[in-house]
């Protein structure tokens, strides 16, 4: 289909190529045309002139009309070859001459002599010069066509290398953006043109994405890591204080919020730099799904009809799902419903639904995306994104027609 596409680079390249011969056809056949009638008018007029030459030395001789030409009176003449006559007389001439086109099928050139008081003209037949002049023009249209049938599909053709150094480029610049920062155009071709300037500049910009993206990784590694040790004295430390206490119980809630951050913070840092490998099992998903609803401790409607036994990692699923059941109790709205089909796990909330620029870009971490989503770290449905990366699950967002956000977690995605 590439081929055939009308606004492919490949044609735009032929049409150009195309314009430009018939712009060169167009002046060269001009010019011939030109060249080709000036010389036919040319050898009529010498043709005409030597006719009245010789009739005139004739009448001269015998003071009779000579077999070659016709005798008229002043008033006869046509009114072309009149005033040509005219003309040619005031400009010192003796002849007159006048190419007559009119007639359809014959074309003659007259010319006339003053011999007393009558008109002495001949005239010669232009018709084959006319007719060679038409056959030289359908000649050179016919060759323009014959070079247009020719030139055009090897324009098309030529430009295949220059289109599948783009097509790679591309597909390579695709991959990038998939998260695959160790993809490079590397170099498609001999030639030093502007696409290897464009591959050698894309490659530099991923390679220092790339080393950005690892220098972030790796700072939010070190510091989640460098959190958890103070935060372990900060969690043993509220287990001293005394109970029954709303201080206590603050304090206890704060500290339990900055343990759930700085645990996503390392799972996504795990996840970024792809340390993270599934170990699937055979689980009955109904099951897991209810028991993982269960232990969140979150009002929420499980319906679990005709669910099956996925091959799937099912710490990670958990994860999965606590965080979207999670995610839909803190910014949406009840009632939160969980349905299991198949490999297949939906959960929806009545809130106000995902903001468009989630639906859009997907997952942003530390950020909500809507003030009516309310507040918090956006890192929930990241990590349930790369988990389900990891489970080689998909993972989509929607808003449902009438109210509240839907997100759809496929275990078998190539099944569906």
């Amino acid at each position: 289909m590439r081929f055939v596409n009308p606004l492919a680079l490949r044609w735009k390249i032929a049409a150009l190529t195309a314009a430009a011969c018939c712009a060169v056809a167009a002046v060269i056949g001009f010019l011939v045309h030109d060249a080709t009638r000036d010389r036919g008018m040319k050898v009529g007029r010498e043709r005409v002139t030597a006719a009245l030459s010789a009739a005139e030395r004739e009448y001269a001789r015998t003071g009779e009309r000579p077999p070659s030409a016709d005798i008229m009176s002043p008033d006869q003449l046509p009114e072309p070859l009149a005033r040509n006559l005219a003309e040619d007389t005031g400009r010192g001439g003796a002849y007159g001459i006048w190419y007559d086109v009119k007639s359809p099928n014959w074309y003659w050139m007259w010319g006339v002599v003053a011999v007393g008081d009558q008109m002495l003209v001949v005239r010669t037949d232009m018709s084959s010069e006319v007719r060679g002049l038409q056959l030289l023009d359908r000649s050179i249209l016919t060759s323009v066509v014959a070079a247009l049938a020719v030139v055009v599909p090897l324009a098309a053709l030529a430009t295949e290398p220059i289109n599948r150094r783009l097509r790679h480029g591309a597909r390579t610049a695709r991959v990038i953006a998939d998260g695959d920062l160790d993809a490079r155009i590397g170099r498609t071709g001999r030639a030093r043109d502007e696409i290897t300037e464009m591959s050698a500049a894309v490659d530099g910009m991923a390679e220092a994405l790339q080393r950005r993206l690892e220098n972030e990784q790796r700072f939010t590694a070190d510091v989640a890591h460098e959190l958890r040790t103070p935060l372990m004295g900060l969690v043993t430390a509220a287990g001293l204080l005394p109970e029954d206490d709303e201080a206590t119980e603050l304090v206890r809630d704060r500290v339990r919020a900055l343990h759930a951050l700085i645990e996503d913070l390392l799972e996504i840092s795990r996840l970024d730099a792809g340390a993270e490998r599934a170990r699937p099992d055979a689980v009955p998903l109904a099951e897991l799904v209810l028991d993982v609803v269960r232990r969140t401790g979150t009002d929420t409607h499980v319906t679990a009809g005709d669910a099956t036994v996925v091959e799937t990692d099912p710490r990670r699923v958990e994860r999965v799902v606590v965080n979207l059941v999670t995610n839909a109790h803190r910014h949406g709205a009840g009632p939160v419903e969980v349905t299991v089909t198949g490999a297949r796990i939906v959960v929806r909330d009545h809130g106000p639904g995902f903001p468009a620029a989630l639906l859009d870009q997907g997952p942003q971490r530390f950020r909500t995306g809507a003030s009516e989503r309310g507040y918090g770290h956006g890192l929930g449905l990241t990590v349930a994104q790369g988990q389900a990366g990891v489970l080689g699950a998909r993972l989509t967002f929607a808003n449902s027609p009438d109210g509240g956000a839907v997100a759809t977690l496929d275990l078998a995605p190539g099944t569906a």
